[in-house]
């Protein structure tokens, strides 16, 4: 790595770290703590700004190395070095890339009739990318309202039980009658941990041309999404969150919930039936949720005529809708179709409310596993969820046959 690209690191660093600077002065200047999403952008910044001081560090040392590799040893060493200082390189490219490299380093690796080289040399080829099979999609996060603990241990949300009746017609100087029907409750969401170890040979974590160590943070990360996702939609509440699929009274009880008029799949009279028992107030944020499986079928309902009911999205801005709404597709969203089965849902899902007190965190535990040459992750997580407005929510149900 030249001189100029450790310098363009050093800047890079600079920007970084007074990037995450005004985000603090921004909310301190408020006269307030940041905010959970501030606190994300921040910590990402301070950890790009950690990784950027890690690459300056070992670019100015393999600059250091390579002034003094080979053309310090006297000549009977001169292949061994020759030979010890391409082993090096190579080491240090598959750990960090050709951007890791000095040119004198590159040059060592390079082979050809070019007097400069022409391609790599290594025992084997790598490609810069993870296979795996495609994720889930986690939405109800997406959809829902988060809100973050800072000193609390739970969130009390406030619930009005019993509201008061009309008013009443009455003349200039009378006051109507007394109405004591007026009753406020409270909601209670208390964050649960959650937990996941994993360990990785140190011997891979030296040598892999992937970086290990973001991988297992990265599929963490969404291992405790879909943990969440899977309790989001049907959690039963003991020490997880309350699900949109758990018939409930401190959640959605059973009389929202609405037939979908055929015990094996749905019809368009039920899914009319379904829209129409919210209420219009919540249209303009609603939608439907179901499984893959249910969407098929919803699909395939046709009109007396044989057209499909199917109204996709004809301009650019425009997604499909069903009955003039959006909908989410959800691996997880119960899809047996049989007598009594809850198959999906519409509703303005902001209602969904969701609590963290402790952000995604993943510990590293280096000597713990010292006698097996490996090094252990923990990640750890509190959080806690369900929905706070029953009539925001209208939930299908398979018609009993």
């Amino acid at each position: 790595m030249t001189t100029l690209k450790i310098r363009e690191l050093k800047a890079k660093r600079t920007k970084l770290g007074a990037d995450a600077k005004a985000i603090m002065e921004a909310a301190l200047g408020a006269g307030r703590n940041m905010n959970g999403e501030e606190e994300k952008q921040f910590d990402a910044l301070m950890d790009q700004r950690d990784q950027t001081d890690g690459m300056i560090e070992r670019a100015e040392k393999l600059l250091d190395d390579d002034r003094d590799a080979v053309d310090d040893l006297p000549d009977d060493q001169r292949g061994k070095g020759q030979d010890d200082a391409q082993l090096k390189a190579f080491r240090s490219y598959l750990v960090h890339g050709r951007s890791a490299l000095t040119d004198q380093q590159v040059r060592a690796l390079n082979m050809g009739t070019d007097p400069e080289g022409g391609f790599l040399m290594a025992p084997q080829q790598f490609v810069q990318e993870l296979l795996q099979a495609v994720d889930d999609m986690v939405a109800i996060r997406r959809l829902g309202t988060v809100q973050q603990l800072t000193t609390a241990e739970s969130l009390g949300v406030p619930t009005l039980d019993t509201d008061l009746s009309d008013a009443d017609w009455t003349s200039e100087l009378s006051t109507g009658s007394q109405d004591d029907n007026l009753r406020f409750g409270k909601r209670e969401l208390r964050p649960n941990p959650i937990a996941k170890q994993v360990k990785v040979s140190r011997t891979l974590l030296r040598r892999a041309a992937l970086s290990p160590e973001a991988i297992v943070r990265q599929r963490m990360e969404y291992k405790f999404g879909v943990t969440q996702e899977k309790a989001f939609m049907t959690g039963d509440g003991n020490k997880k969150p309350l699900g949109l699929f758990t018939a409930s009274a401190d959640g959605i009880p059973t009389s929202r919930d609405v037939a979908t008029g055929s015990a094996t799949g749905f019809t368009g009279d039920g899914l009319i039936d379904a829209k129409y028992s919210l209420k219009s107030q919540y249209w303009a944020k609603a939608r439907w949720l179901f499984h893959r499986d249910g969407l098929r079928i919803v699909r395939k309902l046709k009109d007396d005529n044989g057209q499909y009911l199917w109204q996709p999205g004809l301009a650019s801005d425009r997604p499909d809708t069903i009955l003039d709404a959006p909908y989410e597709v959800n691996e997880y969203v119960p899809n047996t179709f049989t007598n009594g089965n809850y198959v999906g849902m519409f509703g303005d899902f902001s209602f969904y409310w969701i609590v963290d007190s402790l952000q995604m965190d993943v510990q590293r535990l280096v000597e713990l596993y010292a006698t097996s040459n490996q090094v252990g992750f923990i990640g750890r997580m509190e959080s806690d969820g369900m929905p706070v407005m029953p009539e925001a929510f209208v939930r299908l149900k398979a018609a009993t046959s």
